[in-house]
């Protein structure tokens, strides 16, 4: 599948410069539907149609002042992403803690951007996230790892890799899913690929991958789980720009 990947991103390339107006159309697209997903994934009740106007400024009778707060951020969060990948900066733990404070942004300000002082189980998993003190050390073994070691590794990989071990040291107290999906897309975007869209309705099967990974170490479920939205994620491209 990713020598497919790679060969569907060469299409894509060729493309390249795609028209100013089929790029807004399809950023659009993205920020709604990523901010959507990512956020009921972890709970948020509100739904695409609400987040999107949400998104304009309109608040929604009903609905949690969180839940608001939680699809501003988001993309704001994005937006970042995006300046990241743009200025080609290299990612660190500093890159992390603020893409985490703008997560939980008026949520939790007392704890966004910073690593928990608490130990945390994640709710339905075998996995027990590291203890505490243990945390600090290894963010800095990850962020070794992957200045030494990822780049050997194909993007959608590696992207992957990164996503499962800071989820396994679920360095913050809130907002771990969110800040992986988004360092998920990071990954892959600075690499040239298009940010994936996790599913929500594919909520179980995303949990039970980054599970097994954890738990047995075998990251294949997850790694396909990945590889498959990357391969959707160019449906999007062919139909802006009336591609067959």
């Amino acid at each position: 599948m990713l020598n497919e990947l790679d060969e569907i991103k060469a299409k894509l390339d060729a493309l390249r410069p795609l028209p100013q107006a089929a790029l807004r159309n399809l950023h659009d697209e993205l920020v709604l539907r990523w901010t959507y997903n990512s956020n009921a994934i972890e709970g948020n009740t509100l739904t695409l149609m609400e987040t999107k106007v949400v998104l304009e400024g309109i608040t929604v009778g009903g609905k949690l002042l969180r839940e608001h707060f939680e699809a501003i951020n988001h993309r704001d969060a994005i937006l970042y992403v995006e300046d990241v990948v743009r200025r080609e900066e290299a990612l660190s733990e500093w890159q992390i803690r603020n893409l985490h404070r703008l997560v939980l942004k008026q949520i939790d300000d007392e704890n966004a951007g910073s690593y928990r002082k608490l130990n945390v189980t994640i709710a339905g998993a075998q996995h027990i996230p590291p203890d505490l003190v243990k945390v600090p050390e290894q963010m800095a073994a990850l962020m070794h790892w992957y200045d030494n070691d990822a780049a050997s590794l194909h993007p959608v990989i590696r992207a992957a890799h990164l996503h499962v071990d800071f989820v396994k040291i679920h360095p913050f107290i809130d907002g771990n899913g969110r800040t992986a999906r988004l360092l998920l897309n990071l990954e892959l975007m600075k690499s040239g690929f298009p940010a994936i869209v996790l599913p929500v309705e594919r909520r179980l099967s995303y949990y039970q991958a980054l599970d097994k990974a954890h738990v047995e170490g075998d990251l294949d479920d997850f790694v396909a789980l990945v590889a498959t939205c990357v391969r959707e994620s160019f449906a999007a491209y062919w139909h802006v720009m009336g591609i067959r």
